[in-house]
């Protein structure tokens, strides 16, 4: 008897339920995206090629915060602080000592593991606004602590970093291996034990403790675990543009990464890279439009309060008409492609 193919939505064996890819057209379409992938580089120009490599690096951001707000149900404001801190590890000690990547970068995993650790206390005891509040109190303090090495050490413009890396094609594969690396890493730790843990008290603290789910254990260790991966990419950040300044982590820096697991979708990997390419590439697409419109010269000295009201416009439409992000209206279209000629309604109706 021949085995029987998984449909997309079953998986008939354990061997399929531990296997990333279900079927033979999930690996084909794979082999044909990661063909797409390496050929980037050398099809687009230079500004093409910054906007992947942004893509890239924002993407490794945006899957720690859904670790931590998608997964584990934890919110976070402090995002952009786990980035700055990140980010200034590599600057003081690249400025102080002379220290390559090799040690910044596993330096910087770990002042973002201990500030996890330290602002994860609050989740064993505070939820929704007020956590919200607390980790909004960690942005705020590591911008501060930034802001002052910056003034002590006469670096009014940042701290300038010499990058191992000067041709953006080699910073994009680099990029892109990491990317790759958070993705695969962030896969198998949601189908592990600790992953698992992370779902249950999402979706009830008090039924999963009930089950024999340490819940403080699990909520410090998606802190812990989101902020290394964050402040990681921070240390990438500092190296990519050559230079670390606390005006690069503004609090608009948290909402945009907020906005990626909103728009992408909560509690899906998928949906954070969808809405890392939606948020990295709005701005330009909001450009482009009053350039086609005519309007670029005439709102030339609003154009950024214009990107801002057309992000916070997005967000509420997403919130209001179509919840579950990206990734739902992705689910949509396969589940179309895959039921056609039927049709499909939707539960409750």
């Amino acid at each position: 008897m021949s085995e029987p193919r998984a449909s997309g939505y079953f998986r008939t064996t354990y061997a399929r339920d531990a296997a990333l890819l279900d079927t033979r057209a999930q690996k084909i379409w794979l082999a044909i995206f990661c063909v797409v992938l390496a050929a980037l580089p050398f099809a687009v120009g230079p500004f093409l090629l910054d906007l992947a490599n942004q893509v890239l690096l924002t993407s490794i951001g945006a899957i720690a915060l859904m670790l931590l707000t998608g997964y584990a149900g934890q919110i976070s404001l402090g995002h952009a602080g786990l980035l700055a801190a990140g980010a200034f590890t590599t600057g003081i000690l690249f400025k102080e000592f002379g220290a390559p990547i090799w040690v910044t970068l596993p330096a910087s995993a770990a002042i973002g593991a201990a500030i996890g650790l330290v602002f994860g206390l609050p989740s064993l005891r505070l939820r929704g606004l007020y956590l919200a509040v607390s980790t909004l109190a960690l942005h705020f303090m590591v911008i501060h602590a930034g802001q002052e090495y910056e003034t002590r050490r006469g670096f009014s413009t940042g701290v300038v970093i010499d990058s191992p890396l000067q041709d953006p094609r080699a910073w994009y594969f680099v990029l892109l291996a990491v990317a790759v690396a958070t993705i695969l890493f962030s896969l198998n730790l949601l189908r592990s034990r600790t992953g698992r843990a992370w779902r249950a008290i999402h979706a009830r603290e008090a039924v999963a403790e009930a089950l024999g789910i340490d819940v403080r254990r699990a909520k410090l260790s998606a802190f812990v675990v989101s902020c290394a991966m964050t402040s990681i990419a921070g240390c990438l950040f500092a190296y990519y543009r050559g230079f670390v300044s606390a005006e690069a982590f503004s609090l608009f820096v948290t909402i945009q990464y907020v906005a990626t697991v909103i728009v992408g979708g909560i509690g899906s990997i998928l949906g954070a890279l969808l809405g890392t390419v939606f948020v990295v590439l709005f701005p330009y697409g909001i450009e482009a439009l009053m350039h086609t419109l005519g309007l670029a010269e005439r709102l030339s000295s609003v154009v950024f309060a214009i990107n801002y009201a057309a992000f916070g416009l997005a967000m509420i439409l997403f919130l209001v008409f179509e919840p579950q992000g990206l990734v739902g209206i992705w689910r949509r279209v396969q589940a179309w492609f895959l039921l056609w000629p039927f049709k499909q309604r939707r539960l409750g109706r």
